[in-house]
């Protein structure tokens, strides 16, 4: 099961759906941004941090990753980070708490 399949983004406050859609198409298209933010995550980790910040994760891939996606105008997109670091911490329990979330339907629809 692909990981956008596992996750269903639905009715939350934080998002609208516009936004959910986008990055459902978006994340299909392109897995090779997740697999970017788990290794810069992953990184910073190793290095003994112990929290981050999704969009500065989301920053190093646009800057230092000469990646291209399909689907979207943009290298990355701004509206993702929220997505992206609640699929981290849904697929990383061991690492619960890394990124600073607001509280939102998100956290019971992800399981974070």
């Amino acid at each position: 099961m692909k990981v956008w399949e596992k996750t269903q983004f639905k009715s939350l406050p934080l998002f609208d759906r516009a936004t959910e859609s986008a990055f459902n198409e978006y994340h299909e298209k392109n897995p090779h941004v997740y697999e970017l933010f788990k290794r810069f995550t992953f990184e910073k980790i190793r290095q003994g941090y112990k929290h981050l910040g999704a969009k500065a994760v989301m920053e190093r891939i646009r800057w230092e990753s000469p990646i291209k996606t399909d689907g979207s105008e943009f290298k990355v997109n701004n509206n993702h980070p929220a997505y992206y670091a609640r699929l981290f911490m849904r697929d990383f329990p061991q690492h619960q708490g890394l990124f600073q979330l607001r509280k939102s339907k998100a956290d019971e629809v992800v399981g974070v």
